[in-house]
């Protein structure tokens, strides 16, 4: 081997030294629906301009949680005759997090002190509930509070460092991605939907994106104590803020056979 062949080689094995032993790897994921509320202040000027008035709105999107429960067995078939369980909890999102919407001017609708309601829409333009009626423009809008379901993606990637008997090392981490969330603002000259007297049907729609499609919570990888010794089977199960699963257990493997 040359000189510079055996100082390439040298400083590989160096690079290699350093990074320490390889890490092992898994990824699940699920898509399920979550709660959502949504919390929003309107409030209103211009209501006599042409062509419509002002309607400025802010809030905030209350989240319900997502944990990874990771689940350590020694009850290998065959091999065991008592099931010992340890069940390590981490917390992707916390239950109740809010995501503030700033506060954003909408110009439009009808003009002559219009009736206002409120409808939500996914990124798609599908509703995600019935339009709320917000009352009329001179006379003050309430506020909103919906409860809905929306699309997310619950994801958890397992690193295995190596197995022991005094239990597995691993870390974890994670990522909460959310569909997008709109909101309709809904301008009419008459209030027939909701009772009122008013029959003209002059009517303007001008949707606001309050959540963006794809915004995530992300989880930094952090160690996962705990577990039974043993080479233990290990499984994720996603759960909501209730403690209750999301979607079936991911089952995935010995400890061993994820640590290579």
């Amino acid at each position: 081997m040359t000189k510079k062949g055996a100082l390439v080689a040298v400083t590989a094995l160096a690079a290699s030294l350093a990074a320490g032993p390889a890490q092992a790897g898994r990824t699940v994921s699920t898509t399920h629906s979550m709660p959502v509320r949504l919390q929003a202040n309107l409030e209103t000027s211009g209501c006599e301009n042409s062509p419509g008035p002002y309607v400025t709105l802010s809030g905030a999107i209350i989240l319900d949680g997502v944990s990874a429960d990771i689940i350590f067995r020694n009850n290998v078939q065959g091999t065991h005759t008592a099931t010992v369980q340890r069940d390590v909890e981490v917390v992707l999102l916390p239950d109740g997090q809010k995501i503030t919407i700033p506060k954003q001017p909408v110009q439009g609708g009808v003009g002559g002190n219009p009736f206002i309601w409120i409808q939500v829409l996914d990124a798609d333009g599908k509703p995600l509930t019935q339009e709320i009626f917000l009352g009329r423009c001179v006379q003050g809008l309430s506020t909103v509070s919906a409860d809905f379901f929306l699309a997310a993606t619950s994801s958890a990637d397992i690193t295995v460092g190596s197995c022991s008997n005094q239990g597995p090392e691993i870390e974890l981490s994670g990522e909460v991605a959310l569909s997008g969330i709109n909101a309709r603002l809904i301008f009419r000259n008459n209030d027939n939907k909701v009772g009122g007297p008013h029959s003209a049907d002059e009517e303007t729609t001008l949707d606001v994106v309050i959540l963006p499609e794809g915004e995530s919570i992300v989880l930094p990888k952090q160690p996962v104590l705990g577990g039974v010794g043993g080479n233990p089977l290990i499984s994720v199960q996603f759960l909501d803020g209730a403690g209750d699963p999301i979607g079936s257990e991911f089952k995935l493997g010995r400890c061993v056979q994820l640590d290579q």
